[in-house]
């Protein structure tokens, strides 16, 4: 072993947060990470995260405190809000109404939105894609970055890998910056970490977990997927998203509108070509042949679905045989 190196993570600190873990875990739409995961997470050392987008107003409100109550000891929780919904004002007042530890925001910038933050005492957090995002970030008032690379899941905010970008955003900052995209194993963590990172996120690895707020059908896709499944789709929010191939991806890959039922107005600007919310909604109930099943790129390497605590045990382990190496 090397002299000097400790086999324990490091210490991530984030405005008064002092996780035992620096991990983030993902917050992941439409159902996917809620108070189930995101308790489960910030139990285990992390820090967990609900997801707002595709929930009413008063459903994240009671995944919220249902997250608080479920807490054992010290544990973090916050709300993820997309700038890009249309309920974007809404989800961000009730977050900072219920007193979250923090709000991470990604698919735009908001000004309002680190005023907002600042004026409630609650940290606010950025996702970007890029060096220029992060400083334009940082100059609004992001306690922290998330920087993001191609090879995430959902929608995309570059085609860059994510230990590309990494370096010029840890140079671009003082904030901390936490690491996300591809990150899989104990081995991205400290090649993340090395490279300047001061903690990861990780959303894949944690939808195949126990506590996930996913039905397991969801779960078992991501078990069974292979990499050749993978495939990138654009939606109507303008961007690609990566998803496991399925009926719905073979419809969505042509140049036809499809049928909407009905339109739930949640985007600021849409191209109507299919309704992505409902696509969600649709795998999320279980159906994952006939709707959007979102997925990291790394998905194949995926074997079983655990419990979060295993999932982080786990990484312990590959992370420090990564340190004596």
């Amino acid at each position: 072993m090397k002299r000097g190196i400790k086999l324990n993570f490091p210490q991530l600190k984030i405005s008064h947060m002092l996780p035992r873990v620096p991990i983030f875990q993902g917050g992941m739409g439409v159902g996917i990470s809620l108070s189930n995961l995101a308790s489960a997470v910030a139990n285990a050392g992390g820090v967990g995260i609900i997801s707002g987008t595709g929930i009413s107003v008063d459903t994240l409100r009671t995944h919220i405190r249902k997250a608080k109550s479920l807490l054992k000891g010290t544990g973090y929780i916050g709300v993820n809000v997309l700038f890009a919904m249309s309920d974007f004002a809404e989800k961000m007042k009730v977050a900072l109404d219920e007193k979250v530890d923090f709000i991470i925001s990604g698919a735009g910038i908001s000004r309002d939105m680190y005023s907002w933050g600042k004026q409630a005492g609650i940290p606010v957090i950025s996702i970007v894609s890029s060096a220029k995002l992060a400083r334009i970030s940082e100059k609004l008032g992001a306690a922290a970055v998330v920087v993001e690379g191609f090879e995430a899941g959902g929608h995309l905010g570059t085609d860059r890998p994510l230990f590309e970008i990494l370096p010029e955003v840890v140079e671009a900052v003082s904030i901390p910056v936490i690491a996300a995209g591809g990150i899989m194993t104990g081995d991205d963590i400290a090649n993340a970490l090395k490279m300047g990172a001061a903690g990861v996120q990780m959303g894949t690895r944690f939808v195949a977990s126990e506590e996930c707020d996913a039905p397991l059908a969801f779960k078992q896709k991501y078990v069974d997927a292979h990499k050749e499944d993978m495939i990138l789709v654009k939606t109507t929010v303008g961007l690609q998203g990566r998803a496991i191939s399925n009926n719905f991806t073979d419809l969505i890959t042509g140049s036809e509108n499809l049928k909407i039922s009905k339109c739930h107005n949640c985007l600021k600007n849409c191209s109507y070509r299919f309704c992505t919310l409902d696509s969600l909604i649709k795998s999320v109930e279980g159906d994952v042949e006939n709707g959007l099943v979102f997925a990291g790129a790394r998905v194949d390497e995926i074997k079983e679905i655990l419990p979060v605590q295993q999932i982080i045990k786990n990484l312990l382990k590959e992370y420090q045989n990564a340190m004596k190496q």
